[in-house]
């Protein structure tokens, strides 16, 4: 992916470099318990966590911080991301300047370990997820090395890249009210009901990020060979049934909250290919409403 030279965002919190001595509330890697509730890439579903993590949290003390610098790794992390970021921005500000809606810009938190949030406090085996509540991506970037190494995906820039883009496709969600109403249609459905309706918000996080993908190349030509075969890659791996098939042997589509590795894919390239918002219902695609 070609993405040094541009501009690059104002808007990320970058607390690697503060350790802590209080204790994290969660284990068991990246399956662990916050799996259950928000599953890889967490989206709009860490707000429905909170209670939870408010639970688990009763009791811990609050950690002491110390500071160090940055790697030079980190630092040029860092710059990734701030570029990521800013394309980020520029695109939804035009789409949104488009359609006479005015763009609130989210901010990105990478942290290490654990990190707190307005959704609750949570660790790095939640893998990246977008805090509603404060309107921040928060990302610990050894989530993409795991990726790779216990999910199979290819690895690579733009995977990091298209990760991004499906959470700030949350922060839309928040902006345009689609996520509000969301959690209105899931009041007094069935688990199994109230699931579908979270892998339609999901697999729309995942048009926004193609849709994301095709303004930034008519923008910036960030595209080179293999990106988009990394992030179909990425799609692939956490698609709700390629997880249940190498975590425990079995895949249960009724419990499904993100949606197929297929639907993953289909949903990215959909909105790749059209670059139009106006395509990417699917609540409606899906039946839903």
């Amino acid at each position: 992916m070609k993405w040094k030279g541009r501009r690059q965002s104002s808007n990320v919190e970058d607390r690697r470099g503060m350790s802590s001595g209080g204790k994290t509330i969660m284990g068991g890697g990246i399956l662990g318990i916050i799996i259950l509730l928000v599953n890889v890439f967490g989206g709009e579903n860490a707000q429905m966590i909170t209670p939870v993590l408010e639970q688990l949290n009763q009791g811990q003390n609050q950690p002491a911080t110390e500071q160090r610098d940055l790697t030079a790794a980190e630092l040029e992390e860092q710059a990734f991301v701030k570029t990521i970021l800013a394309d980020n921005e520029d695109v939804w500000s035009r789409i949104f300047q488009e359609n006479n809606l005015q763009y609130k810009k989210p901010n990105v938190v990478l942290f290490s370990g654990a990190v707190q949030t307005d959704c609750g406090n949570a660790s790095s085996d939640s893998g990246p997820f977008y805090c509603p509540a404060d309107q921040k991506v928060y990302m610990d970037l050894t989530f993409f090395e795991e990726l790779k190494t216990k999910f199979g995906a290819q690895g690579g820039d733009f995977a990091t890249a298209y990760v991004i883009a499906h959470e700030i496709g949350h922060h839309v969600q928040t902006l345009l009210g689609t996520s509000a109403k969301m959690r209105q249609m899931q009041q007094g459905k069935s688990k199994a009901e109230a699931n579908k309706l979270s892998v339609a918000l999901e697999l729309q996080a995942d048009f926004y990020a193609g849709v994301w993908t095709h303004y930034n190349q008519q923008m910036n030509n960030i595209l080179e060979d293999g990106d988009l075969d990394e992030a179909l890659s990425a799609a692939h791996a956490v698609g709700d049934d390629a997880i249940q098939a190498k975590m425990q042997g079995r895949i249960v589509p009724e419990s499904f909250t993100h949606g197929t590795s297929e639907q993953r894919k289909y949903w990215f390239m959909k909105g790749y290919k059209s670059g139009d918002i106006k395509q990417g219902n699917t609540f409606e695609e899906l039946g839903l409403y």
